[in-house]
């Protein structure tokens, strides 16, 4: 294995975890559209903490879909030809939210909910359905020799894929809901506040079931046994930090921790698969390997060269933009965008 291919790897985990960092409190964010807003001004206080940012947030994805595809050639054709009812479901959900941003502001007041319930919707299904994929993709999927998938239902929902997909989604709307809390003021940011105290008791819950359930269906622990007991304790770790932090009024503390949280469940899931990048549940023989999946020596060198280059311009718009938008969203204060 060569460094580059090591580096494009961990790179390509790193563009998940920026994504889901970013991303998952947008969808958090419009959960909370329809759950956590009582009245039409809650719901476009809510819409202006994230206006700014939202579509910002998605090119995380699109970056990671572009690196796998010119870095890991082979992953990304057993992955997208594997899973192309999840994606495309995931992709619908991306476009029914990014429509909703924009036509909830141009219909006329009667018409409002329905863009509300579709951008509450498709912020639920896009962290749901890559829970599914996820999960489901590091128990193992049918993959022969050829790098060809043929997976039935029960290989995409399963106990284990389904808890994933619950998990993901809950993470998201908590860390939302600490978003809400730093983000906003009035009566709605005490509200975010005692949701979050709720659900992080059952997160716990969440966590004990995912952890045993990562013993049974995964090889991590026969694989990766310390770091798979250090990135399961961070994350409870974080948990803990977010959980107490929510009690104790320390906003930016539980935003970060709930973020955090998300990276680590990331680096748990990257980790596992090294040196695999995708599992073959008929035959280890079948794996597709870091060494065999990728792009050329030169290609990755290009492609090194390239993000170099750029990476610092993106990384410093992105924190231009949040600091420009750092200010708090009143109740009595809507933001057009």
């Amino acid at each position: 294995m060569s460094s580059l291919q090591l580096l494009w790897f961990v790179l390509i985990g790193v563009l998940f975890a920026g994504f889901f960092f970013l991303e998952g409190f947008d969808f958090g964010v419009g959960m909370s559209l329809q759950t956590l807003a009582h009245d039409e001004k809650e719901k476009d206080q809510l819409v202006a903490t994230i206006g700014p940012v939202w579509d910002g947030n998605e090119v995380w994805l699109i970056t990671a879909g572009g690196a796998m595809f010119a870095s890991y050639p082979f992953w990304y054709s057993a992955l997208f030809s594997g899973y192309y009812l999840i994606l495309f479901i995931i992709l619908v959900g991306l476009i029914i939210r990014g429509v909703s941003f924009e036509f909830r502001q141009r219909v006329a007041a009667r018409q409002k909910n329905i863009w509300n319930w579709t951008l509450a919707l498709g912020s639920f299904i896009v962290p749901f359905f890559f829970g599914i994929l996820f999960i489901s993709m590091i128990q193992g999927m049918p993959i022969d020799e050829n790098g060809n998938m043929a997976a039935g239902f029960t290989d995409y929902f399963n106990l284990f894929s389904v808890v994933g997909g619950v998990a993901l989604t809950l993470l998201s709307y908590l860390h939302g809901l600490n978003y809400i809390a730093l983000k906003t003021l009035g009566p709605i940011r005490d509200r975010a506040k005692n949701y979050a105290k709720f659900l992080y008791g059952i997160l716990y819950i969440g966590l004990v079931a995912f952890a045993v359930l990562l013993y049974l269906r995964t090889d991590f622990f026969s694989l990766h046994l310390i770091s798979t007991l250090i990135l399961l304790a961070v994350i409870v770790v974080l948990t803990l930090v977010a959980n107490t932090a929510v009690m104790m009024g320390k906003e930016i503390v539980s935003f970060l921790a709930s973020g955090l949280t998300l990276i680590s469940l990331v680096a748990l899931l990257f980790t596992g698969l090294f040196p695999r990048v995708m599992i073959s549940s008929i035959t280890r023989k079948y794996d597709l390997l870091i060494t065999n999946a990728s792009s050329s020596p030169y290609t990755l060198k290009v492609m090194s060269y390239i993000a170099l280059t750029f990476l610092p311009f993106v990384l410093a718009y992105i924190a231009w933009t949040y600091y420009i938008f750092r200010k708090r969203i009143g109740h009595d204060r809507y933001t057009e965008y």
